[in-house]
C-alpha cells in the first residue's frame, strides 16, 4: 500500500516551507514537540530571571532621581562629545558622571549629563567648568553659560511612577483573566495568563541583560505589547475553541491535534500581524537613534520591538501547548484520546491484513504459493461434479386421496 506524505504535492515533489505556512494544513507540529518548547522557554525565563537578580536595572533619572544638566553639541572647539563632558564633570567634582549621552544630529544636538542630586554650589561650579573647558554655543552664536540647563527629578516621583505602573499592571491582569474566563474557559484563561506573565519576564529580562535604560516611556510600551501579546493569543484560541467544538463525540482527532491544526491555520495571521506591526515600530527607532538620538522614542520603540517578538513567540509554541496540557487533565479528554487511539489502531490492523492478501508479482515465494494455489484449483475443477440420479416413477409426497 503506497502511503502519501501530506506534505508533499501530486507530482511528488516536496511543498515549500511558504505554501505550508499559507496553506495551514498542520504540517508543523508545535503541540507535538511542546516539551521542547517548554525547555526553550524556561531556559530563556531562567535567564532573564538571573540577570534581573544579579544585573539589575539601568533606572533613569525619573526613578532614581537625580540632576540633570543639558548643553549643545557645538562648542568653542568643535563637537562636544560624552567622553569629552564626563571628563570636565569628573575634574570639577571629584566624582564621575553617572551617564552622558548625545540627543539629536547636526545643529540641534545636545549633550546631556546626568548624575545623583547635586547641592546648587556643586550645580554652579560644575556649569563654569563645563563653559571654560568646552564652550557651548548658544542661541546667540556665542559661548554662554546660559546655553547649560539644569534640571533636578526627586526620588519620590520615580517611586510614584513606578507605584502606579504597578498598580495598572495588576488591574490589566486581573482584567484579562475575567475576560478570558468569561468569553472562554478558566483552562484557556490560565494558559494565556501564563503566556503573559511569561512576555512581562522576558521583556525585563532583555532590558536587564542588554542594558536598555528604563524610563516611563519603557512602562508605557510594556503595556502596549501585553495589549498585542493578548490579542494574539485570543485568535489562536478562538480557532482552537471552533476546531474542538463537538470534539468529544468524535473519534478523527485527539485534543492536541485539533490544537495544533488551529495552530496552523492562524500561523500565518500571527506573522504577518507580526511584520505589520514591527514595521513602524522599526521606523520610530531608526528615527529616535539615528536622528533623533537617544529619547522617549527610542524607548519607546525598545520595548515595543522586544515585546512584539516575544508575544508572537509565546502565542504561538507556549499558549496553545499549555492548553492542551490543562485540557488533557481532564478525564473526558484523555478517554476521547483513548477512542481515537483504539480506532486508529484497529484501521493500522484492517490495512495490515488487506497488505498480506495482497500479491506481489515479485516476491517469488509468493509467486510459487500463488502457483500452488492455482494448480489445486484446476485440479478441483477437472473432478466431475456429482448428480443427484433421478427417480423413477411418481414424486415423493402424499398421495392425493
Amino acid at each position: 500500500m503506497t502511503v502519501v506524505d501530506e506534505n508533499t504535492t501530486t507530482a511528488g515533489k516536496r511543498e515549500s516551507i511558504f505554501r505550508r505556512l499559507y496553506v495551514g494544513t498542520g504540517a508543523f507540529d508545535v503541540v507535538g514537540k511542546r516539551k521542547r518548547w517548554y525547555l526553550f522557554f524556561g531556559a530563556l525565563v531562567l535567564v532573564c530571571v538571573a540577570s534581573m537578580g544579579i544585573k539589575g536595572f539601568n533606572f533613569g533619572i525619573d526613578f532614581e532621581g537625580g540632576t540633570q544638566l543639558q548643553m549643545p553639541a557645538n562648542g568653542k572647539n568643535g563637537q562636544i562629545t560624552e567622553q569629552q563632558a564626563k571628563d570636565v564633570y569628573a575634574e570639577a567634582l571629584g566624582r564621575p558622571a553617572d551617564e552622558a549621552q548625545k540627543v539629536g544630529t547636526g545643529g540641534s544636538s545636545t549633550i546631556q549629563l546626568r548624575s545623583e542630586t547635586l547641592e546648587t554650589s556643586e550645580v554652579n561650579k560644575l556649569k563654569e567648568a563645563l563653559f571654560e573647558k568646552l564652550g557651548p554655543i548658544g542661541s546667540t552664536g556665542q559661548p554662554s553659560v546660559q546655553a547649560i540647563s539644569d534640571s533636578a527629578v526627586s526620588a519620590s516621583w520615580g517611586g510614584e511612577i513606578s507605584r502606579q505602573a504597578l498598580i495598572a499592571l495588576g488591574v490589566f491582569l486581573l482584567a484579562v483573566t475575567l475576560f478570558l474566563a468569561l468569553y472562554f474557559d478558566t483552562r484557556m484563561a490560565a494558559a494565556a495568563l501564563i503566556s503573559l506573565l511569561h512576555d512581562i519576564v522576558v521583556t525585563a529580562g532583555v532590558y536587564s541583560l542588554v542594558g536598555f535604560e528604563v524610563t516611563p516611556a519603557t512602562v508605557v510600551g510594556l503595556l502596549t505589547i501585553l495589549g498585542f501579546s493578548l490579542y494574539d493569543t485570543v485568535v489562536v484560541f478562538d480557532k482552537v475553541r471552533e476546531n474542538t467544538r463537538g470534539l468529544l463525540g468524535l473519534t478523527r482527532r485527539t485534543f492536541g491535534e485539533a490544537a495544533n491544526l488551529a495552530l496552523n491555520q492562524t500561523l500565518m495571521r500571527s506573522f504577518n500581524t507580526a511584520l505589520i506591526a514591527m514595521l513602524p515600530i522599526l521606523g520610530l527607532l531608526v528615527v529616535g537613534y539615528i536622528l533623533l538620538g537617544s529619547g522617549t522614542l527610542q524607548d519607546l520603540a525598545l520595548v515595543q520591538l522586544t515585546g512584539t517578538v516575544v508575544g508572537v513567540l509565546s502565542s504561538v509554541a507556549l499558549a496553545t501547548p499549555l492548553l492542551v496540557d490543562l485540557k488533557m487533565r481532564d478525564p473526558k479528554f484523555r478517554q476521547q484520546a483513548d477512542r481515537v487511539h483504539a480506532r486508529r489502531a484497529n484501521q493500522a490492523r484492517k490495512a495490515a491484513e488487506r497488505e498480506d492478501d495482497d500479491f506481489d508479482p515479485n516476491d517469488e515465494d509468493a509467486l510459487a504459493a500463488e502457483l500452488r494455489k492455482e494448480k489445486a484449483y484446476a485440479a478441483a475443477a477437472s473432478v466431475p461434479a456429482r448428480t443427484q440420479k433421478a427417480h423413477k416413477g411418481r414424486p415423493s409426497g402424499k398421495r392425493k386421496k
